[in-house]
């Protein structure tokens, strides 16, 4: 269930560049192209590459069009070339088509670091992401939320209007539902020039993850952004789960501040493989989405209905729903690992408490548990990290 601001804010986010433009998508296309040929080329050569599962994307692709919903797809991250490396293991037919090509999330402080970075990597559809206590709140997830709503959904049919008539005012005066219908005789023109739905991937962990055996290919708990996703588009997507085993190899993290080990791949000749799993139960999707419809009945803001309030974003109940939603695309994903044989994954690792306190700790609340190399969680690890409070607002220096 949508709220107009939301979708309001990612068009605002999207429009940060000439998405419209078909200059803008050929360049889009040809940057898109020019990784994953690169991708192929290293993972071809010095690689053994495999999939599995790939029937299962080209259905929910399919699906996607067909049913006019976005697509997810949620994996694992134990490497800084998880993405583009995982492209570069698909077949030339998903890069064709720019509208086919996936958009993806990455870390500003650092992918966007100056101006040729941040076009380079909007060019190849990556939407900068702040972390480190931003939270899901921002403009990012609200323009992937916005992505995952088709353009013919920019109606009130698929938003969330309070069943109250006294409060429909302050929603009717949205800037968006003034687009929509088309006041003053100016058409709404989406941001993005798109044919068809739009396909997210993320890696809802935030931070790469490389542990020392014995607990090797286990993961972090996954973040409230990737629950935003399932809940706020103003259709279900399709969620697919995908692990993946091997790019951390290529990419070590015991080598990371070693710049030749860091911007050269290591370990030739390792076997790579991407398993692709069932899509998400659509009722589960559904079940979740229901009760976040009711959740957004009981606690909207009357004097703001168009937009989240607060007790929406940082309520109880709130919280607890994206945690459980969180909860089951990790399960998803887990389950996948289970299926390759890796040893059982301690259960401390999929509680965001046991994060919390083993990050603030530095490992020292539980020394059994490892890094390779450094938890980048670690803020004081990160250069040019902003500072916020609980509600994701940046702190100012004094």
């Amino acid at each position: 269930m949508s709220f107009p601001a939301v979708l309001e804010r990612g068009d605002d986010f999207l429009s940060e560049y000439p998405r419209r433009s078909r200059a803008w998508a050929f360049v889009s296309h040809a940057a898109c192209v020019l990784v994953v040929g690169t991708s192929k080329l290293i993972l071809n050569v010095a690689y053994r590459p495999e999939v599995t599962g790939l029937e299962k994307l080209d259905a929910a692709l399919e699906r996607s069009k067909r049913e006019n919903r976005g697509i997810i797809t949620v994996m694992n991250h134990m490497s800084v070339v998880d993405d583009p490396f995982l492209w570069g293991c698909l077949p030339w037919k998903y890069f064709r088509d720019v509208d086919v090509i996936r958009w993806g999330l990455a870390a500003s402080n650092v992918c966007f670091k100056g101006t040729f970075l941040s076009y380079f990597f909007s060019a190849g559809k990556i939407l900068s992401t702040e972390r480190f206590g931003r939270g899901p709140f921002q403009p990012s997830l609200d323009a992937t939320v916005r992505l995952l709503s088709p353009d013919d959904t920019m109606d009130p049919e698929f938003m969330f209007i309070p069943s109250q008539k006294a409060s429909l005012l302050p929603w009717i005066k949205s800037p968006l539902t003034q687009k929509i219908k088309e006041i003053d005789s100016k058409p709404y023109h989406p941001p993005v020039m798109r044919h068809c739905p739009s396909w997210i991937h993320v890696f809802p962990e935030g931070f790469v993850c490389q542990l020392q055996p014995p607990h090797s290919n286990s993961m972090r708990y996954f973040r409230w952004g990737a629950s935003r996703l399932v809940l706020e588009p103003t259709v279900p997507p399709i969620i697919v789960p995908i692990f993946s085993t091997g790019f951390e190899m290529i990419q070590p993290e015991s080598g990371a501040e070693n710049i030749f080990e860091r911007y050269l791949p290591q370990n030739y000749g390792q076997e790579i493989k991407v398993v692709i799993g069932d899509p998400v139960d659509d009722k589960v999707i559904e079940d979740f989405r229901k009760e976040w419809k009711n959740l957004c009945e009981k606690n909207y803001d009357k004097n703001n209905p168009k937009d989240l309030s607060h007790e929406l974003k940082f309520g109880k109940k709130a919280r607890d729903l994206r945690s459980r939603v969180a909860a089951e695309l990790r399960q998803n994903v887990l389950n996948i690992r289970n299926q390759l044989g890796f040893n059982p994954e301690d259960p401390r690792l999929k509680d965001p408490k046991f994060w919390k306190r083993y990050t603030n700790s530095k490992g020292l609340s539980d020394p059994d548990i490892k890094f390779i190399g450094k938890n980048w969680a670690v803020k004081e690890y990160q250069a040019k990290v902003k500072s916020y409070d609980e509600f994701g607002n940046e702190l100012k220096d004094d």
